[in-house]
């Protein structure tokens, strides 16, 4: 009968979420909005290509002087170019629009500007000038050069193979960091896009004024925990409605949208770290879930719900406020605090569980915590929701309410 009545409110409570219009307006709002900022990207970005890639080939009529010694004059008459002796004169000649342009490249680019005068073609053709004079000076140094190698080289187009090693294994790298830091992300999404309705789960019978009749006919620790496993599917139904646009956008339109290339083939799912981010999620998961329930049946109104459920998220993101140190110095005592303190527990541990800086034993107590103190959480807010159940005007007094043990109801 409890098995039956379970599957029941996980039934109910997920139709009911995912059957209201606002929830899908709530749930593809993001996709939506991320489907127009791709697309303006996309079309920005082809615009910006075709606009660099004019300027780049834009043949200017312009003279020029060379201080430098490496423009020469076969370089400079493909873009356009003619050696001038009077800079005076050129720029005069710029001024009164006589003469498209003047550039004056000094003794040494690397360290002083080089010098253009222009006639003035609007804010975006005017780029075209500095497209052109920068063109002259890379390909005057790459003639200079004369080794394609050598010029690939100074430009910096190497590529690099690193092998580091740990306890005599060849290390993961980033490769290795990536797949337990995705727990970190899921924990995010699913707190961030379930929060409310957390909170609210159990405030919406308190406020319909409903929750006596419920508890006539069914055990409240079977509805609490219900309504955590409906939430959890929601969560699901949030997070692919979210991950759509991204994978779509990743997929096609990779190259448009400047993401850089990760091959997922290289990524190492290394057992230990992939198993203890999955514990802290889940862990951290019902611990938020438990708390945010137990606010929802000790008050009244979501109005005053919302007094509480700030403080919390605030916790959640405190453990980015000394990332560094998380990083560099993880037997620091402010990250050995947020380690173990239950609320900062979830993101701390992700976090030096993915840099690999938590210890097998560090990740075992806290994996302990977050299950003990989430289970904890979850019975005290089956004990408020039924002695909280109906104080419809009122906040729930928890010294009352913890005294009331054996009581199925308070009385009236």
């Amino acid at each position: 009968m409890a098995q039956h009545n379970l599957s029941t409110v996980i039934g109910f409570e997920f139709l009911r979420v995912v059957t209201k219009k606002r929830f899908w307006l709530a749930a593809l709002a993001i996709p939506l909005a991320l489907a127009v900022v791709f697309a303006l990207v996309i079309l920005s970005s082809r615009t910006s290509d075709l606009t660099t890639q004019a300027q780049k080939n834009a043949h200017l009529t312009f003279t020029f002087t060379d201080d430098s010694g490496l423009v020469t004059d076969a370089v400079a008459a493909t873009f356009g170019g003619t050696r001038t002796t009077d800079r005076t004169h050129d720029i005069a000649a710029v001024k009164d629009g006589t003469l498209t342009a003047y550039f004056a490249f000094p003794a040494d680019p690397s360290k002083e500007p080089v010098a253009v005068y222009g006639t003035d073609k609007g804010i975006f053709q005017n780029g075209t000038y500095e497209a052109v004079a920068r063109q002259i000076l890379v390909t005057a140094a790459q003639q200079k050069i004369g080794s394609p190698q050598l010029t690939a080289v100074a430009q910096g187009k190497v590529t690099i193979t690193s092998h580091t090693y740990k306890d005599g294994s060849l290390a993961g790298g980033l490769d290795a960091v990536i797949p337990p830091l995705l727990f970190l992300v899921l924990f995010y999404v699913s707190i961030i896009m379930l929060g409310n309705q957390m909170l609210n789960s159990t405030l919406e019978e308190k406020e319909n004024r409903v929750t006596e009749m419920i508890l006539t006919t069914m055990n409240p620790t079977t509805l609490i925990v219900g309504k955590v496993i409906s939430l959890f599917l929601v969560g699901l139904v949030q997070m692919l409605t979210f991950a759509l646009p991204v994978l779509i956008g990743y997929v096609f339109f990779r190259p448009n949208l400047n993401l850089p290339d990760v091959d997922l083939a290289h990524l190492r799912l290394e057992p230990e770290s992939v198993i203890v981010g999955a514990l802290l999620l889940v862990g951290g998961f019902i611990l938020f879930t438990g708390s945010l329930v137990a606010i929802g049946a000790v008050v009244p109104t979501v109005k005053e719900a919302g007094n509480f459920f700030a403080p919390l998220m605030i916790l959640i993101f405190m453990p980015f406020y000394v990332v560094s140190l998380v990083v560099s110095d993880p037997s620091s005592l402010i990250v050995q605090i947020f380690t173990y303190f239950p609320y900062t527990a979830p993101v701390t541990g992700m976090l030096r569980n993915g840099f690999g800086s938590l210890s097998l034993p560090e990740a075992g107590i806290v994996i302990v915590e977050l299950f003990g103190f989430g289970f904890l959480a979850l019975r005290l807010a089956v004990h408020l929701f039924r002695y909280g159940s109906i104080e419809y005007s009122k906040r729930l007094s928890l010294r009352n309410a913890l005294r009331r043990r054996r009581d199925p109801l308070p009385q009236r």
